[in-house]
């Protein structure tokens, strides 16, 4: 594709992505299946100029509003690019008519574009929560959470996160692992916590390898892995995934429990547990079943008090997330937050049933709001006083250690991530 065409698909893109209320990784999935002709090295050009626009959707609207101006695709584009380095006169040369090309600037364009000469991204009359791309609303919970590092985390959180791989230890080693990408010519090191983790620089894509293809590595953010780490699942144990998904945390629990013992895949949606079918195979897991949870399913009733452990990873607003979804913090409401609270404690309420005298709970977001993660364990505790939070010790890193796990990308170069370990005494 021409830069004429590419612009052309970007502009396409990031119009379905504003009026889809999919997540933005998803319609972009689809918008390229759709349009097979582009090819790989294009899908990553066009994905680089809408994600750009969707890191900066925020400064970019500030100014387009300052303007007097409606935040088109073209527009937020245009704007993008002359942040980037490029002049209006090279930008108005990419919006060529053709059979592929976007439509000429209009004048109105034009002249909306020109008057973004000599000005940089950040304005000393920005709001902070357009400064660090956040909802207004969250600003304060922030505040709070970060104080003095505030600024610090916001900056960490608005990067592009690293790939994130984690070695499969069913069938291969980490020095194993490396080598096999290395053949691949794809350079990945160790992570810093995980005993298990390899980290890739930028967006690539490794899924049509042999190292991914045999199942040597699974796509998982090193925080992810350390959740999965904090179950502390040992051979023959009996775990329950509660909130299991696609089934990334079930293949790494299943490899710290070698193939040994039992674990149950338990999700509300059966499309996400068929897709772990795939993935467990493709891992060479024999020790996990999916079970669907639905309503008037008598499973949690017939299996109370079985489990050595159970782990809630709970359904969040993925406020740790955003380094890899900068589309989720414009779309992300103060009422989405309140709905989430309450549903994940009903979920604690039926999770807590499967967990046996001596048994572990082990309740994770992906958020960084305390409502989500410290003040629901507490709240956890007071209905149910035969729990206590147990202290991370063993296998975490040291440290890691502490009342509860909280990871951030600031301070460890994952995703964020809250952790908490409850042991039921009675």
């Amino acid at each position: 594709m021409t830069p004429a065409g590419q612009l052309a698909a970007a502009i396409d893109l990031l119009a379905e992505i504003e009026a889809d209320a999919r997540p933005a990784d998803a319609v972009a999935n689809s918008f390229f299946r759709n349009r097979r002709f582009i090819g790989a090295g294009d899908r990553r050009e066009v994905s680089n100029l809408v994600w750009g626009v969707l890191r900066a959707r925020r400064h970019l609207g500030w100014w387009l509003e300052k303007f007097g101006a409606e935040p088109t695709p073209r527009l937020l584009l245009g704007a993008q690019a002359i942040f980037t380095g490029m002049t209006v006169h090279k930008i108005g040369m990419a919006f060529v008519a053709g059979r592929y090309g976007p439509p000429p600037l209009t004048e109105l364009e034009t002249i909306v574009l020109e008057k973004f000469a000599g000005h940089t991204l950040e304005h000393p009359n920005m709001p902070d929560a357009v400064k660090f791309e956040v909802p207004d609303w969250i600003m304060p919970r922030f505040e709070a959470l970060f104080g003095a590092s505030l600024k610090a985390e916001m900056d960490a959180l608005a990067q592009t996160a690293p790939l994130d791989l984690r070695v499969n230890a069913l069938k291969a080693t980490r020095e194993q692992a490396i080598m096999a990408l290395a053949a691949e010519r794809l350079e990945a090191r160790p992570t810093q916590f995980s005993p298990w983790g390899l980290r890739l620089p930028g967006r690539q894509s490794i899924t049509q390898g042999k190292a991914f293809q045999e199942g040597i590595v699974e796509i998982q953010d090193e925080g992810s892995q350390l959740v999965a780490l904090l179950v502390d699942a040992k051979p023959g144990m009996r775990v329950a995934d509660y909130c299991a998904g696609a089934g990334g945390k079930t293949l790494a629990i299943s490899m710290t429990m070698e193939n040994k013992g039992h674990i149950v895949a338990c999700d509300v949606s059966a499309s996400r547990l068929d897709g772990a079918i795939k993935r467990l195979r493709r891992a060479g897991v024999h020790n996990a079943e999916r079970h669907l949870l639905e309503a008037g399913d008598k499973w949690t009733k017939r299996q109370e008090k079985k489990f050595d452990r159970v782990l809630v990873d709970a359904p969040c607003t993925g406020t740790g997330t955003w380094r890899r979804n900068p589309d989720a913090r414009l779309r992300l409401q103060e009422n989405d937050l309140a709905e989430i609270l309450p549903k994940q404690a009903m979920i604690l309420d039926q999770a807590q049933r499967l967990v046996k005298i001596g048994g572990r709970l082990i309740y994770a977001t992906c958020s960084l709001l305390a409502e989500e993660n410290e003040m629901q364990v507490l709240a956890f505790l007071s209905r149910y006083p035969n729990f206590s939070r147990v202290p991370l010790s063993d296998p975490l890193p040291g440290t890691l250690h502490g009342p509860y796990l909280r990871l951030t990308p600031r301070s460890h170069g994952t995703d964020g991530f809250y952790g908490a370990v409850l042991e039921r005494t009675a």
